[in-house]
């Protein structure tokens, strides 16, 4: 799905070709898409910013992060061909949750806000759990700007 990921400071950037599978007939990005975009931020978060491969926290770990909040401003429309990117901030990390602010962007004219929640959840009991501390520590480091994936 990305095409360019890097991190900026406390920021993961992920960049998104707006396909033709994500709009509407006139060609501008149908909204529930930006979820399933947002999604795949947060799996190229894990897979390329925090160095962990999120499918295997899923099907060995048993480990899925559902989002249980969401708040979403549509601030202009992104057109099929363009390429957006996304923004991703770690703004709190709690016990089993973690608040997530992202930021839809082509070029510099901001096209979406959005915020959202996701819980640690155990896959198999289908309850939330503690964040792992190896991956809070992860996600700490990230959140204070320590992590540095740009010359990988």
């Amino acid at each position: 799905m990305s095409q360019n990921c890097r991190i900026l400071g406390d920021t993961f950037y992920s960049d998104m070709l707006v396909r033709f599978s994500h709009c509407d007939p006139a060609g501008i990005v149908f909204y529930p898409q930006y979820f399933i975009m947002f999604n795949g931020l947060v799996e190229d978060w894990f897979n390329h910013g925090l160095g962990l491969n999120y499918a295997r926290t899923i099907t060995e770990h048993r480990l899925g992060f559902p989002i249980v909040k969401l708040e979403c401003d549509f601030v202009a429309p992104s057109k099929i061909g363009e390429i957006i990117t996304l923004g991703l901030k770690l703004e709190r990390l709690g016990k089993s949750s973690m608040a997530i602010a992202v930021d839809c962007r082509h070029r510099k004219e901001e096209r979406l806000r959005a915020k959202f929640v996701l819980v640690a959840m155990d896959l198999d009991a289908q309850r939330a759990q503690p964040i792992p501390e190896d991956l809070r520590e992860l996600m700490l480091a990230f959140q204070q700007g320590q992590l540095d994936i740009n010359n990988h």
